[in-house]
Protein backbone atom coordinates (compact mmCIF):
# COMPACT_ATOMS: atom_id res chain seq x y z
CA UNK A 1 0.00 0.00 0.00
CA UNK A 2 1.32 3.76 -0.92
CA UNK A 3 2.20 5.39 2.34
CA UNK A 4 3.47 8.99 2.99
CA UNK A 5 5.58 10.62 5.64
CA UNK A 6 5.52 14.62 5.96
CA UNK A 7 8.40 15.89 7.80
CA UNK A 8 9.34 19.22 8.91
CA UNK A 9 11.74 20.19 12.41
CA UNK A 10 9.05 20.56 15.09
CA UNK A 11 5.64 18.30 13.47
CA UNK A 12 3.57 21.11 15.09
CA UNK A 13 2.89 23.50 11.76
CA UNK A 14 3.54 22.53 8.70
CA UNK A 15 4.02 18.38 8.36
CA UNK A 16 0.68 17.80 10.14
CA UNK A 17 -0.84 20.43 7.92
CA UNK A 18 -0.02 18.52 5.16
CA UNK A 19 -0.74 15.41 6.88
CA UNK A 20 -4.62 16.61 7.19
CA UNK A 21 -4.71 17.75 3.94
CA UNK A 22 -3.51 14.55 2.02
CA UNK A 23 -5.53 12.44 4.36
CA UNK A 24 -8.31 14.94 3.77
CA UNK A 25 -8.14 14.85 -0.30
CA UNK A 26 -7.52 10.78 0.40
CA UNK A 27 -10.70 10.47 1.92
CA UNK A 28 -12.37 13.00 -0.88
CA UNK A 29 -10.39 10.88 -3.58
CA UNK A 30 -11.72 7.00 -2.14
CA UNK A 31 -8.24 6.34 -1.80
CA UNK A 32 -6.26 3.78 0.25
CA UNK A 33 -3.24 5.76 1.49
CA UNK A 34 -1.65 5.81 4.88
CA UNK A 35 -0.57 9.46 5.96
CA UNK A 36 1.28 10.12 8.95
CA UNK A 37 4.05 13.14 10.13
CA UNK A 38 6.85 13.67 11.86
CA UNK A 39 9.69 15.89 13.05
CA UNK A 40 13.39 15.67 12.25
CA UNK A 41 13.91 17.21 16.07
CA UNK A 42 12.49 15.72 19.01
CA UNK A 43 11.37 19.18 21.00
CA UNK A 44 7.16 18.57 20.77
CA UNK A 45 7.24 14.29 20.67
CA UNK A 46 3.97 13.69 21.99
CA UNK A 47 2.68 17.59 21.53
CA UNK A 48 -0.79 18.62 19.80
CA UNK A 49 0.12 20.69 16.48
CA UNK A 50 0.47 24.29 16.87
CA UNK A 51 -3.05 25.90 18.15
CA UNK A 52 -2.81 28.12 15.36
CA UNK A 53 -1.98 25.09 12.99
CA UNK A 54 -5.23 23.54 14.29
CA UNK A 55 -7.33 26.65 13.89
CA UNK A 56 -6.11 26.56 10.32
CA UNK A 57 -7.52 22.81 9.32
CA UNK A 58 -10.51 23.71 11.58
CA UNK A 59 -11.37 26.67 9.84
CA UNK A 60 -11.31 24.04 6.47
CA UNK A 61 -13.14 21.36 7.81
CA UNK A 62 -10.32 19.04 9.28
CA UNK A 63 -9.58 18.57 12.82
CA UNK A 64 -5.90 17.65 14.20
CA UNK A 65 -6.29 18.29 17.34
CA UNK A 66 -5.56 14.38 18.11
CA UNK A 67 -2.26 14.37 16.18
CA UNK A 68 1.01 14.04 18.07
CA UNK A 69 4.52 15.21 17.73
CA UNK A 70 6.62 11.96 16.37
CA UNK A 71 10.57 11.91 15.52
CA UNK A 72 11.64 10.31 12.45
CA UNK A 73 13.22 6.54 13.24
CA UNK A 74 14.97 4.72 11.01
CA UNK A 75 12.32 2.12 10.12
CA UNK A 76 10.37 5.05 8.92
CA UNK A 77 12.59 4.49 5.34
CA UNK A 78 11.34 1.26 5.26
CA UNK A 79 7.70 1.87 6.16
CA UNK A 80 6.89 4.69 4.15
CA UNK A 81 6.73 4.28 0.58
CA UNK A 82 7.21 8.54 0.33
CA UNK A 83 9.07 10.92 2.96
CA UNK A 84 8.55 14.32 2.19
CA UNK A 85 10.05 16.98 3.75
CA UNK A 86 9.07 20.76 3.72
CA UNK A 87 12.08 22.08 3.38
CA UNK A 88 15.67 22.09 2.09
CA UNK A 89 17.45 21.64 5.68
CA UNK A 90 14.71 18.67 6.32
CA UNK A 91 14.95 17.33 3.42
CA UNK A 92 19.07 17.22 4.04
CA UNK A 93 18.33 15.57 7.35
CA UNK A 94 16.57 13.05 6.00
CA UNK A 95 19.33 12.26 3.18
CA UNK A 96 21.83 12.29 6.02
CA UNK A 97 19.71 9.74 8.74
CA UNK A 98 18.64 7.47 6.32
CA UNK A 99 19.40 4.16 6.73
CA UNK A 100 21.86 1.79 4.23
CA UNK A 101 18.44 -0.19 3.46
CA UNK A 102 15.74 2.75 3.06
CA UNK A 103 13.36 2.39 0.29
CA UNK A 104 10.92 5.56 0.30
CA UNK A 105 11.53 7.89 -2.05
CA UNK A 106 12.54 10.97 -0.96
CA UNK A 107 11.32 14.68 -2.10
CA UNK A 108 10.35 17.84 -1.14
CA UNK A 109 6.39 19.06 -1.05
CA UNK A 110 6.81 21.50 -3.43
CA UNK A 111 8.30 19.24 -6.12
CA UNK A 112 4.95 18.12 -6.65
CA UNK A 113 3.86 21.27 -7.51
CA UNK A 114 4.25 22.36 -11.13
CA UNK A 115 6.37 25.72 -11.04
CA UNK A 116 7.17 25.18 -7.50
CA UNK A 117 9.76 22.23 -7.61
CA UNK A 118 12.72 23.23 -5.69
CA UNK A 119 10.84 25.47 -3.24
CA UNK A 120 10.21 25.38 0.48
CA UNK A 121 6.77 25.60 2.27
CA UNK A 122 6.62 28.39 4.18
CA UNK A 123 7.27 28.02 8.18
CA UNK A 124 5.10 29.98 10.03
CA UNK A 125 5.69 29.40 13.22
CA UNK A 126 7.93 32.59 13.96
CA UNK A 127 5.41 34.99 11.78
CA UNK A 128 1.35 35.92 12.52
CA UNK A 129 -1.46 33.63 12.13
CA UNK A 130 -2.06 34.34 8.22
CA UNK A 131 1.13 32.61 8.05
CA UNK A 132 -0.81 29.58 8.63
CA UNK A 133 -3.19 30.32 5.78
CA UNK A 134 -0.43 30.31 3.39
CA UNK A 135 1.00 27.11 4.62
CA UNK A 136 -2.35 25.89 4.46
CA UNK A 137 -3.02 26.69 0.66
CA UNK A 138 0.98 25.43 -0.30
CA UNK A 139 0.04 22.21 1.52
CA UNK A 140 -3.27 21.43 0.31
CA UNK A 141 -2.10 22.49 -3.35
CA UNK A 142 0.70 20.46 -2.83
CA UNK A 143 -1.49 16.73 -1.64
CA UNK A 144 -4.28 17.29 -4.62
CA UNK A 145 -1.01 17.24 -7.27
CA UNK A 146 0.51 14.01 -5.09
CA UNK A 147 -2.80 12.31 -4.28
CA UNK A 148 -3.34 12.34 -8.24
CA UNK A 149 0.50 11.11 -8.58
CA UNK A 150 -0.43 8.31 -5.97
CA UNK A 151 -3.38 7.26 -7.84
CA UNK A 152 -1.77 6.76 -11.08
CA UNK A 153 0.09 4.46 -9.90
Amino acid sequence: MRSVLFVCLGNICRSPLAEAALRAEAQRLRMDLIVESAGTGGWHIGEAPDPRAQAVARRHGVDISSYQGRQVKPADFRRFTHIIALDHDNLANLRRIAPADATAELSLLLDHVPGREGQAVADPYFGDDDGFDVTWAEVTQAAQNLAIKLRGR
